[in-house]
């Protein structure tokens, strides 16, 4: 996920003509790669912990309420400690913690803990509230004012390609492709068993280790290159993060219709990407883990494909009316998922991430539109929406566990984006 800016004029921070900030530019690139990697690993996390702690589906959704609940909390103080401190001290913070979660998940394995494991990606999504709240705006000044929009959507491209590579991280490091049910089990002698959960459990040290130094590797790279000023100036725009700027800003109907519409969109991606290895195994008895995981990827390709496309459909098509075609479509993949199933379903489940590409940058853009210097704050709170995630992946898990099948949780994602469908219909015909 990414969040879009427009960057000020400021030219405090181009002291040497447009080549000056490459070097920055690219360091800061990286980083929308780096959160989608870990995005995109707790869906493989998800299928990995519901069989090594044998967990329902309501339990194993607890890994994206763990992970979207530290944006909730960290998303206002991130554009806090930006105003104080400066966009590249935030980005910094944000690596910090980031790696220290994912270094965490090395005695989280040897002590075979889900809760301890939930603690980790708490502090590993904290770090990426920081680095969302600070990338993107940080993105947008680093460079000429009529180039903002090329390198945002460049940033952006990298998102999805690190949410792909998280997943073949995790289902080749990570799913051993060994299925044990709980009947397998419990006949297993306890050495055997003890042994199993083990090894299984040891899988995530070296992938997350493998993470925890290229992260703090990249943090010391982006300390010791030096940026423009504009990277480092703490922020002393009247009312810009401060608290007085947020309760103007609940004030604002367009803005906070589109924290709901996000709250919701959210909700829906993650959920859609969390259970589609459970889904895919469901529909279609037999399905290995690793095959299940080659739907998740060919998924997240789509998403990449879609965004680029949606760019250029907005070249042609208002981005409202386009939003709008977009989520209904996708409300019918997700039904058509629910009622059909089997590889029809799959297939439908796995085309609606195509639909889902636009949704992020766009409700995010047709949300702060017109707030001017309120826009960092505006940001805050649509990073904020993102515990979406959290709630509705536990609440298609309740409905699955309700049920008795996966395929009807599916119906929770399909009235998510009838509730973008109806955002999109409303600020139509709205003033910004």
């Amino acid at each position: 996920m990414s969040v879009e800016a427009r960057a000020p004029s400021d030219a405090r921070g181009l002291s040497s003509g447009r080549t000056v900030a490459l070097l920055p530019i690219v360091l800061i690139v990286a980083l929308f790669f780096l959160w989608g990697v870990a995005n995109n690993l707790n869906d493989v996390l998800i299928a990995h912990f519901k069989k090594l702690f044998t967990l329902s589906d309501l339990q194993a959704g607890l890994v994206q309420s763990a992970f979207y609940l530290g944006y909730f909390c960290l998303a206002i103080p991130a554009a806090l400690f930006m105003r104080a401190y400066g966009y590249r001290a935030a980005v910094l913070a944000g690596l910090g913690l980031y790696g220290v979660g994912a270094l965490l998940f090395w005695p989280a394995a040897g002590a075979q803990s889900y809760p301890f494991f939930l603690a980790a990606l708490f502090v590993i999504a904290g770090g990426l509230a920081f680095l969302e709240t600070s990338a993107n705006p940080l993105i947008a000044r680093l460079g000429p004012e009529e180039t903002a929009s090329r390198r945002l959507n460049l940033a952006q491209a990298f998102n999805p390609l690190g949410s792909m590579t998280g997943v073949v991280l995790g289902s080749q490091f990570i799913l051993s492709g060994i299925s044990v049910s709980p009947g397998q089990l419990a006949a297993m002698d306890p050495a055997a068993r003890a042994a199993w959960r083990a090894s299984e459990a040891a899988s995530v040290q070296i992938p997350y280790l493998l993470i925890a130094l290229v992260v703090i590797g990249w943090a010391v790279l982006i300390r010791v290159v030096r940026f423009p000023p504009v990277a480092t100036e703490r922020d002393v725009d009247e009312g810009v993060g401060a608290f007085g700027d947020f309760r103007a800003l609940l004030r604002e109907p367009r803005l906070m219709s589109g924290v709901i519409a996000q709250f919701f969109y959210v909700g829906a991606q993650v959920g859609v990407w969390s259970y589609l290895i459970r889904y895919t195994q469901v529909a279609v008895p037999g399905t290995g883990e690793h095959e299940a995981a080659g739907w998740l990827t060919l998924s997240l390709a789509l998403f990449m494909v879609g965004r680029f496309a949606g760019a250029a459909l907005m070249g042609r098509v208002a981005a409202l009316p386009l939003l709008a075609s977009f989520a209904g479509i996708a409300a019918l993949l997700c039904v058509a998922a629910a009622l059909v199933g089997g590889m029809p379903g799959v297939v439908a489940l796995v085309a609606t991430s195509f639909f889902m590409s636009i949704m992020f940058p766009t409700i995010f853009a047709e949300s702060v539109a017109g707030l001017g210097p309120r826009t960092k704050s505006a940001a805050a709170l649509l990073v904020m929406a993102i515990i979406g995630g959290a709630v509705l992946t536990a609440l298609m898990g309740y409905v699955s566990d309700a049920s008795g099948s996966i395929l009807w949780a599916m119906l929770v994602p399909a009235g998510c984006f009838v509730v973008v469908l109806a955002f999109a219909l409303q600020a139509k015909i709205r003033p910004a």
